[in-house]
């Protein structure tokens, strides 16, 4: 079956914006969202290290890989590779070759709303991997699928050249247009919350971090 292609790439912001929300808590970014933005039911594989990138997406029928592999063709340094495969854990997506192929590329990670397989290998290294779950079970490779279109990942809507940011906490993300103005709000929040916590530390606390 065929792989449809909405586009071979989508425009990325200035690489200083990107690296900003470098060091940004998803917890804080999700904050100053309106708490309603992220991605359920996904966890971190990797070893250790932060996602922040640009989303190249991918919807895939569940348990079939085709399309990631086409996209593994057309993918570059900046994007983070996002797997829409409808949630599905009967099947492993990506394993470690594919793993090895994505960080050739240049890549900053994966987002699979699915399953994935060689799971001591994204154990091993710091190439961020957030799936569902793991399963030995192989994919099929004939398609359908869609590149570079939006898609529904843990009941969160990415498009292409969506912002993506994930950490031990989970994985959020958010439109280009939107960021300057969510990185001063994520700064301040970081600052305030730095602020409640010395004043714990130093016995000063009076309960304005219940009220916040």
């Amino acid at each position: 079956m065929s792989v449809t292609i909405a586009m071979t790439a989508a425009a990325k912001p200035d690489a200083k914006l990107i690296e900003a929300f470098r060091d940004a808590p998803t917890s804080i970014i999700s904050d100053n969202l309106a708490r309603l933005a992220g991605c359920v039911g996904l966890r971190p594989f990797h070893r250790a290290g932060r996602l922040v990138g640009t989303a190249f997406t991918i919807k895939t029928r569940p348990g079939d890989n085709l399309a990631i592999h086409r996209a593994l063709e057309m993918v570059g340094p900046g994007d983070v590779i996002v797997v829409d495969g409808g949630g599905d854990e009967s099947r492993a997506l990506v394993g470690e070759i594919m793993k090895n192929i994505a960080q050739w590329r240049g890549t900053e990670g994966y987002v699979i709303d699915g399953a994935i397989r060689d799971v001591a290998s994204f154990a091993a290294g710091d190439f961020p991997c957030f799936a569902r779950s793991v399963i030995h079970r192989g994919p099929y490779k004939s398609g359908p699928g869609e590149i570079n279109v939006p898609v529904s990942i843990g009941g969160a809507v990415i498009s292409p050249g969506d912002i993506v940011v994930g950490d031990e906490d989970g994985v959020v993300s958010f439109s280009q247009a939107a960021a300057p103005a969510l990185l001063e709000a994520v700064r301040a929040q970081i600052a305030r919350e730095e602020a409640t916590l010395v004043s714990i530390r130093e016995g000063r606390y009076q309960g304005s971090y219940g009220k916040s």
